[in-house]
Formats: C-alpha cells, sequence, structure tokens
C-alpha cells in the first residue's frame, strides 16, 4: 500500500513539472516570411564552418543563406557569387532584414565569395548573420572594420 502510494504521490509531482515546463517553453511561430528566414539561419548559430556544408554538421555562408531561403520556398543558387546576381541591388543606407550583403574576402580571387543575412539594423548598425571559417555561424556587424573594407553590395531578395 506504501509503494502505491508513493508511486501515486511521485506520478503526480512528475507529470505537474513535466506540464509547467511545457508551458514555459511554449514559442511563438515568427509572422512573417522574413522573420522565419532570420530565424532559421539563427537556428545555425554556432555551428562550426564546412566548406559546401549546408547541416548541422558544417555550414559555409552560401550554404546558411540558401537553407534559410529555402525553408519558405525561395530557391536562391548554391554559391555566393551567384547569390549577388539576383535580387535588386540597393544602397545600405536602404537595407531591411532579410536583405543579403555580398563580400570579397580572398586575396586570390576579385570574385564576390562571401555572403551575409542582414538580421537587423540598430541606431543605423547593420548586423547580418554568416559562416566564418574561424568561428563558425556568427552574427556580425557591418560597422566592424574588416566587413566594412571587404563590402561589395547588397541586394534584396523579398519583395516589400
Amino acid at each position: 500500500m506504501k509503494k502505491i502510494f508513493f508511486l501515486l504521490i511521485a506520478s503526480l509531482l512528475f507529470n505537474a513539472c513535466a506540464s509547467s515546463k511545457k508551458i514555459a517553453h511554449v514559442s511563438k511561430k515568427p509572422k512573417t516570411k522574413v522573420d522565419r528566414i532570420i530565424a532559421t539561419a539563427l537556428q545555425y548559430k554556432g555551428v562550426n564552418y564546412k566548406f559546401g556544408g549546408t547541416t548541422r554538421k558544417g555550414m559555409d555562408c552560401s550554404g546558411l543563406v540558401y537553407i534559410a531561403f529555402g525553408q519558405e520556398n525561395i530557391q536562391l543558387p548554391r554559391i555566393s557569387r551567384n547569390m549577388a546576381k539576383k535580387g535588386r541591388k540597393i544602397s545600405l543606407k536602404n537595407a531591411k532584414k532579410g536583405d543579403l550583403v555580398f563580400f570579397k574576402i580572398s586575396r586570390r580571387s576579385n570574385k564576390i565569395n562571401h555572403v551575409g543575412l542582414v538580421t537587423s539594423i540598430k541606431n543605423g548598425v547593420i548586423y547580418f548573420i554568416h559562416a566564418t571559417t574561424s568561428r563558425g555561424v556568427i552574427v556580425s556587424s557591418l560597422s566592424e572594420k574588416y566587413w566594412k573594407k571587404n563590402f561589395v553590395k547588397a541586394t534584396t531578395i523579398l519583395k516589400k
């Protein structure tokens, strides 16, 4: 009888704790297409870099953008220099969340070879998510000297 009583109490406590955890972790799905694209990209934050990667095992910059837009059925080329040919070129002062920023970061090539996805703009500073060889998928600021120096152009893919 004591065992049954103990199991009943333990069961009630476990179920009460489990249900409160479910309530505490309820999150809303982003409402707009651009917010969903950014949310998908942010899910890969911290993933290590892998050339040609498109999974949690490894990701490269164009793979990150390709996957994020692909989740919303927007097909982009797989390579950053080809992505740069899509969409409409915009000035940085007109950049918004969901736009793409392109860079030339290779000493061996004079072609676009890096892409980032604008995640936010705060006090005029543009933040973008991308995959770096040294730190994996991170969010950086376009005001950082390195990115400012190597910036080539911004494009908008989504019609706003």
